[in-house]
């Protein structure tokens, strides 16, 4: 099957079934989705919305934050992945944006990409969230479904890589969405080990389930 092939019969099952999607992380505003995303980095979405309400009641916005200890910040994450380094990324993120940015989330993936905590792939998930850019955020699902299915070669192996493969192919408009499709599928249907290939609806064009299931 040729690769258009693939990303058209992936941009039609997800447009047709789910086209009203969105992050799982809790936010209210541009900052509490940066302290999310930041947060996220190797813990899951569910852990992270359990401690955000008290931590963002505590630091609405950037701030209150910036004139924080990092001690402090580090009571409100201490049971998140790796709270200590988080707790500095935080602080140093939140001081930045007041002294560098007016307390405004940068629009640009080079500000961004200043701020402690924030590298390509939290940059281009705060373009596609809050400024609806079409930016390819990948991450662990991004990258594992991306090779299952086929759509990024098993060549591209790094994320900057498959990233450039998927946004060759998928048109800008629908980028945003795309993104949060390969990640739900990953975290629901093609998680990593023994994935749920049964109740799969994409199996008849993925890569994985025609070389290893069947």
């Amino acid at each position: 099957m040729l690769k258009k092939e693939r990303f058209r019969r992936f941009l039609d099952y997800f447009t047709t079934h789910y086209p009203e999607v969105q992050t799982e992380l809790n936010f209210s505003n541009p900052f509490e989705l940066l302290v999310a995303v930041i947060l996220s980095a190797q813990c899951t979405d569910k852990r992270i919305n359990q401690i955000s309400p008290a931590l963002f009641a505590r630091f609405p916005e950037p701030e209150s934050m910036a004139a924080a200890s990092v001690e402090e910040v580090f009571t409100y994450i201490r049971s998140v992945s790796y709270p200590n380094n988080k707790a500095k990324h935080l602080v140093g993120m939140a001081r930045m944006l007041m002294t560098d940015f007016g307390g405004e989330i940068p629009a640009t993936l080079a500000d961004l990409q200043k701020l402690p905590g924030v590298g390509r792939k939290t940059a281009h998930v705060i373009l596609s969230v809050v400024y609806n850019e079409p930016t390819m955020a990948v991450d662990t699902h991004v990258f594992r479904v991306s090779h299952r299915l086929g759509l990024a070669p098993l060549t591209t192996t790094t994320p900057l890589a498959v990233e450039k493969a998927l946004m060759a192919h998928i048109p800008k408009a629908l980028v945003p969405q795309a993104h949060h499709w390969l990640i739900l599928h990953g975290r629901y249907i093609c998680v990593a080990r023994s994935p749920k290939c049964a109740i799969c609806p994409l199996t008849d064009f993925c890569k994985y389930y025609e070389k290893v299931v069947l």
